[in-house]
Parts: C-alpha cells; structure tokens; sequence
C-alpha cells in the first residue's frame, strides 16, 4: 500500500475548503472564495502564501514568463481555486505545470462551483529530492 503524500497537510486544507464552501455555496468569483480561503487558512493556522510567482525555467535559465498560483500551503502544497460546473482537463495540465514549475510534489486542485466541493489530489511525476 502506498503512503498518501502529505496526508494530515492535505486533509487540512481540504477541510478549510470544505468549510468555505459550506458557509458560501456555489456561485460566487473564483475571487470571492480566493479571499474566504485566505481567511479560513488563517483562522485554522495554515501557513500559506497567497498569489505565488512561480519562475519558469528553460535551459536552467529563468523566464521572463511566470506563473502565479492561487497557493502553495505549508511550503510543498500547490492548491489551485476554481469556481466551475466540472473541471476540464487544461485545469489539470495547469497544476500540473505549475507542480513541475516549482518542483513540488503535491497539488490539490479545489472546484467550488457546484453544489458539492469537488477537488482532485494531482502527483508531480517529476518531482525530484534535488
């Protein structure tokens, strides 16, 4: 049986966004629920940091595109927001990138638009201990 990556941290923020949701439902801006999250996470001692510039390399040299994810939880979690009827797969593909973009493991990406929360645990295959 294999581990769950970051089990307790997962299942924390997963709960934050459960909380949120349970207090807001479906409907509103990614934005709207982008700031209750900020909340959540700061009312359940989560660290966070919020709107993260992510450096894209090529050839080992940095971009001058970047990235800016919706979070990165606990300095390893990549936790990207949507406010949508379903996910579609270049929702997927983006956290994806933005996991090997930085190098992490674990992303979760969160739908609040429907009238359950919906979120889907994305591995890095990729990632690297280096």
């Amino acid at each position: 049986m294999t581990d769950i990556i970051y089990k307790e941290e997962s299942y924390k923020v997963i709960g934050a966004c459960m909380a949120v949701h349970s207090q807001l439902g479906p409907g509103f801006l990614e934005a709207v629920y982008q700031e209750a999250l900020e909340r959540e996470f700061s009312k359940q001692e989560i660290p966070f940091e919020r709107q993260k510039k992510l450096t894209i390399y090529y050839d080992r040299k940095p971009l001058r595109k970047y990235y800016i994810v919706d979070f990165v939880c606990y300095g390893a979690i990549v936790v990207e927001i949507k406010s949508t009827n379903s996910f579609v797969k270049n929702q997927y593909d983006q956290t994806g990138n933005y996991l090997r973009a930085i190098n992490h493991r674990l992303g979760i990406l969160v739908n609040f638009g429907t009238a359950s929360l919906s979120y889907k645990r994305i591995i890095n295959p990729q990632y690297s201990n280096n």
